[in-house]
């Protein structure tokens, strides 16, 4: 079986845990790769065939980055924390030693929470007037954000072809229940159980009193279609990262992802214990 590492290559300590744990997955008869990096000289990422286990070494960014590179194959994927908020990551190196939380991955004796994803749609218009379909895939968030050049974005927001509003303001962002803890929490949106399989929607810092952020369920389709009235170029940003549009954006759709991300971690527990040591300060010992 194979094994695959995503690294935070700009941490060292991440770098020496892999190196340490592909010395022991090879001993125990696993093959190991990793992730491609600048700086680790691999310029293509692995073929994931046969990969039973994606470990990501890193913070949330980096167990982010792993879920890109897994998609829709419904890998299982650890996550340890090298980072500041490790708020999706399963353990650390100060809680756990990382041998016997990779042993027990291995041995499947740890829980795997299902983690809904989106699938993310950015039609736009062309400079010889032609429509453009860019996706992504996402499993925290989409943000429709006021680019550099706009003092504002107004957008129509549908969900499945009921209209809700017109908005002006900075944004929307659409979240699955694991990135309600991240952009849309920062906008004022709720913290969403991972077992919420619809989606987030929270608007930023809209010009009005009445938006509200909201539900949906997971056949909804959410769709924001850019105003004709107020013409600007958003900024489009899927899990934090920017997606470059070729053309005027239009309007964006935002579903359910096909398939899951599994995440490992030792219990249901594990949330509620992360949201009050991240989010109230509170230590809870396993």
């Amino acid at each position: 079986m194979k094994v695959f590492l995503v690294p935070n290559y700009y941490k060292r300590e991440a770098v020496e845990s892999g190196l340490q744990l592909e010395l022991w997955l090879s001993r125990q008869g696993f093959d190991v790769v990793w992730a491609a990096d600048q700086r680790s000289g691999i310029e293509s990422t692995p073929d994931l065939d046969d990969c039973g286990l994606v470990i990501s070494l890193g913070g949330d960014g980096t167990l982010l980055r792993a879920a890109r590179i897994v998609g829709y194959r419904e890998i299982p994927i650890l996550g340890l924390s090298y980072g500041h908020l490790g708020f999706l990551t399963a353990a650390s190196p100060e809680d756990r030693n990382i041998l016997e939380v990779v042993e027990d991955a291995l041995a499947g004796e740890l829980h795997v929470s299902r983690r809904a994803t989106l699938d993310c749609r950015v039609f736009s218009i062309d400079e010889q007037g032609a429509e453009r379909v860019e996706t992504g895939f996402a499993l925290n968030d989409l943000a429709l954000a006021r680019g550099p050049l706009s003092d504002m974005v107004e957008f129509d927001i549908t969900v499945s072809d009921h209209h809700i509003d017109r908005l002006r303001g900075d944004g929307f962002v659409v979240s699955t229940a694991t990135g309600s803890t991240g952009y849309a929490l920062s906008a004022g949106g709720p913290i969403v159980s991972p077992e919420f399989t619809g989606m987030v929607c929270v608007p930023i810092a809209p010009h009005t009193i009445q938006a509200r952020a909201f539900l949906t369920s997971p056949s909804d389709v959410i769709e924001l279609k850019l105003s004709k009235d107020r013409p600007s170029i958003p900024a489009i940003a899927i899990d934090g990262q920017f997606l470059e549009v070729a053309g005027e954006v239009e309007r964006v759709e935002v579903r359910r992802g096909e398939a899951d991300i599994l995440l490992l971690d030792y219990g249901p527990e594990s949330f509620y214990n992360s949201v009050s040591r991240v989010f109230y300060g509170v230590r809870n010992d396993r």
